[in-house]
Parts: structure tokens; sequence; C-alpha cells
């Protein structure tokens, strides 16, 4: 692989998105109950199921109708208003399909396609900009997902068991 810089960008999207990412909400959907998935703490909050809705429709707005060139069928506020408990086998192979279309984009962007400018539900961002949202868009909610994991069951999760994070250089 090309040390160039918009290699090193996408293979480090891809590991944190397509790896890290993936692996920890795989892992979250595989702790939680099917009712914990669909469990709303109020009405202002998502369940986890509600938010791996949303991740799924983010992606798949922002990268493969943008970048990927699909039409755009977005329906965003159906992703928070499902209600109906959607099997946790079902929402990860939604997540793994994702994921699996999204290496596939990431192995095939060009240059040219990270300095294109786009337009994405209302926004003017270039390529750079629109991977840089998806990888911290999708952060963002794992780390929700996640804290709600830690909360209901009042456990680790263990994304670093295999690791000595008080290592110094």
């Amino acid at each position: 692989m090309s040390n160039s810089l918009d290699h090193l960008f996408i293979a480090e999207i891809k590991r944190r998105l397509v790896v890290e990412n993936q692996e920890r909400i795989l892992k979250c959907l595989d702790i939680l109950s099917e009712e914990d998935i669909w469990h709303r703490p109020n009405e202002h909050s998502n369940s986890v199921g509600n938010l791996v809705l949303h991740l799924c429709g983010n992606v798949t707005q922002w990268l493969f109708s943008t970048m990927g060139g699909e039409k755009d069928n977005r329906q965003r506020q159906a992703e928070f208003d499902e209600r109906r408990p959607i099997a946790r086998q079902v929402l990860k192979e939604k997540i793994i399909h994702l994921m699996k279309r999204a290496d596939t984009i990431l192995n095939n962007l060009t240059p040219t396609q990270l300095s294109q400018v786009y337009d994405v539900q209302g926004f003017r961002e270039t390529g750079v900009g629109i991977l840089l949202h998806i990888t911290e868009h999708f952060s963002y909610h794992v780390g929700q997902i996640t804290y709600f994991v830690k909360a209901k069951n009042d456990m680790d999760v263990g994304y670093y068991s295999d690791q000595d994070l008080n290592k110094t250089s």
C-alpha cells in the first residue's frame, strides 16, 4: 500500500470506522438483552436499536449516496421513530453489511473524490470532511451505546483488555 497522505487517511478511516467501531457496536449488541436494545430511558433519549438504525442511515446517506453515487432515499426521522423491536441479529447483520459496503467504497476512493465538494443533508462538504464526519459521528453514537451498556450492566466492556493503557513512551 502506498504511503501517500490519501492512502494513509483512508487506512485510518477504515481502522476507526470499519474495524474498531464495528467490533464495539457488535460487542455491545451481544451484551444487551433484546429488551434492553430497545429500551428508551425517556422520550428525549434514543434506544440502542434506534441509534443503530440512525448510524446505518447516516453512513448510507453521507458515504454511499454522496461519494458512492447511490440514490439518497434516507428518511432520517424514521430511524428515531422506530418502536417495534428489531431482533439483535438483524441489527448486527445491518451493521456488518453496512461496513462491508463502506469498506468497498473506501477502497475505491480517489484523491480527486477526497478533495471534491459534495452537497449532503443540506451541507457542502469535501470528501475528506464527509469521511471525518462519518467517523466522528459513528464514534459519538458508539460511545453513547457503550455508556448505556456499562451503566445497565455495571461492567467494563473490555475494549482495551489486551493492552496496558498505563504504559508510557
